[in-house]
């Protein structure tokens, strides 16, 4: 005969069965947490509309690649000022930005670039320290480009 305590009792399931959903309920709210706090999305009016115009937004994103121009933010001048490095961008071209920050705080601004030679952009605006992501687009001749970078 076993002694009694080596028996395997209900209370030992209730203990396991407990703590196994315990374990797995704070992972879950962790992750969610986690999610939710570091992540502030795309934010679209009617999510099954946006998914409708996904390819529409592939083929326009194709073309914009087929154009051959290229845009590399070079760094912010001591006057809190953009440049940009361009790749065949014509001249003409007008060149906006849209800034947000990745993390922490909603913060948004806008740009708009001046020509400043050899295929060099100036901001008109400047910008305050600290992370930001663009949203670079350009419009010539009838034709548009659009592509996304960090701030460095």
């Amino acid at each position: 005969m076993a002694s009694k305590s080596s028996e395997f009792t209900g209370r030992h399931m209730l203990a396991i069965f407990v703590g196994g959903f315990g374990i797995v309920i704070a992972v879950n709210l962790f992750m969610a947490f986690q999610a939710v706090g570091g992540f502030h999305g795309v934010v679209v009016e009617n999510s099954y509309v946006a998914s409708q115009n996904f390819n529409a937004w592939l083929d326009k994103a194709a073309a914009a690649r087929a154009l051959g121009w290229e845009v590399r933010p070079e760094h912010r001048r001591s006057d809190g000022r953009v440049v940009l490095d361009t790749t065949g961008v014509p001249a003409g071209a007008r060149i906006t930005a849209h800034l947000r920050r990745p993390l922490g705080a909603h913060q948004f601004t806008a740009l708009t670039f001046a020509p400043d030679g050899n295929g060099r952009w100036l901001s008109r605006e400047a910008v305050a320290h600290g992370r930001w992501t663009m949203r670079i687009a350009i419009a010539a001749d009838g034709k548009h480009w659009a592509g996304e970078s960090e701030l460095p």
